[in-house]
């Protein structure tokens, strides 16, 4: 009977490793960060590998500018996006991408230059 639940135990890790999705980890700026200037890039931080596939950044509800992807290759965890400076007001990024386990994913989060 232990034998048959370490079994068990043991596939229900190894499975729940194999189909879990990425995640982002981090952002810099910070969602919700209040900021002094526009940065001059976007990074994004995910725990597996992914491969971004749209990033778009609206500015004060009004201009909504696609982000340079670059040439990706592969999935990769870390991405670091030129971001254009729109002077100030409320940025929302929204991104999709197709996470390393095959799931489409998508995101959002902002911040506000003074």
């Amino acid at each position: 009977m232990k034998r048959k639940f370490g079994v068990a135990l043991l596939l229900a890790v190894i499975g729940t490793s194999v189909f879990a999705h990425s995640d982002k980890e981090s952002v810099t700026p910070a969602d919700g960060a209040v900021l002094d200037n526009v940065p001059e890039t976007l990074e994004m931080r995910f725990n597996e590998g992914m491969r971004l596939t749209k990033v778009e950044m609206t500015h004060a509800d009004t201009h909504v500018e696609t982000l340079d992807l670059g040439a990706q290759s592969g999935f990769v965890k870390e991405f670091s996006l030129p971001l254009v400076q729109m002077g100030s007001g409320l940025y929302q990024i929204e991104w999709r991408g197709l996470g390393v386990d095959g799931h489409p994913m998508t995101g959002s989060f902002s911040f506000e230059v003074k």
